[in-house]
């Protein structure tokens, strides 16, 4: 299954390049909008600290919200579809509670890892150490639940509350997968940086997280149609069968050099 993945989000990305571009550029502006205001207030209007950390939370909602429409518009090119502005504007007005919700887990995140820990940490004891180390796996187990929190939202239609539940159920039942895809999408976001974030970026980890579990709920699928076979031995090449027919045999060679495939 990791290979087809890793196949079809490779050419999703490919064919739908430029509005993915668009979307990461979307992104990168408002990051740097609230990156700007926050500097020059600093710099211009000196404001209480409290102030300062009022405009990096109120960006981290906008960046959130923004996350969560854009979800929903990769959603459609993994249904080998496609997504326009309308699609995206429609993506925030019904998602942007997700975005919100998120928004504020990844504050807490931050808090947790930047000064809860460290505080722990300065104290030098083995309490202290404890802590930090509770604190710290509580943290890593959150955030991989919440890799699949925007797509298990638009792809299942489920509310913040439910999402989590569905993410924690997929999480219990899919351990390695979680930690497959948290290890392909942290390499993603590394090839990002030598394309400045246009490619993949957020939008392309997003569609690789949508794509991931759109091919994971196949088995689910499968499973109901299949109840009394075991869960041990999945036949994937029957199960994405389908998909694979409709994403045909290309290959990287064929976009480079299509004359030769």
């Amino acid at each position: 299954m990791t290979g087809f993945l890793l196949k079809k989000t490779f050419f999703d990305l490919w064919d739908n390049a430029f509005r993915i571009a668009l979307l990461n550029l979307g992104f990168i502006a408002s990051v740097a909008f609230f990156l700007l205001v926050r500097l020059l207030l600093e710099e211009f209007f000196p404001l209480p600290d409290a102030v300062s950390w009022s405009v990096f939370f109120l960006g981290t909602l906008w960046c959130s919200a923004y996350l969560s429409a854009a979800s929903v518009c990769v959603k459609n090119v993994s249904d080998y579809a496609s997504f326009g502005f309308d699609d995206f504007l429609k993506g925030l007005r019904s998602a942007w509670t997700g975005g919100i919700a998120y928004g504020a887990y990844f504050c807490l995140a931050a808090a947790a890892l930047g000064f809860v820990i460290p505080f722990y940490l300065l104290l030098n004891n083995a309490a202290g150490l404890l802590a930090a180390s509770t604190v710290f796996w509580i943290t890593a187990a959150s955030s991989a639940l919440f890799q699949y929190f925007f797509p298990v939202r638009s792809r299942l239609g489920a509310k913040n509350i439910k999402a989590l539940k569905k993410c924690f159920l997929l999480f219990i039942d899919n351990p390695l997968f979680f930690i497959g895809t948290t290890v392909l999408s942290a390499l993603f976001l590394v090839i990002s940086v030598f394309f400045a974030f246009l490619f993949p970026g957020p939008a392309g980890i997003l569609l690789f997280f949508d794509e991931a579990l759109r091919l994971r709920l196949l088995k689910y699928d499968w499973l109901e149609q299949n109840a009394d076979t075991g869960r041990r031995r999945i036949p994937w090449d029957t199960i994405l069968a389908d998909e694979r027919e409709k994403t045909g045999n290309r290959t990287v060679r064929g976009l480079i050099f299509p004359w030769k495939d």
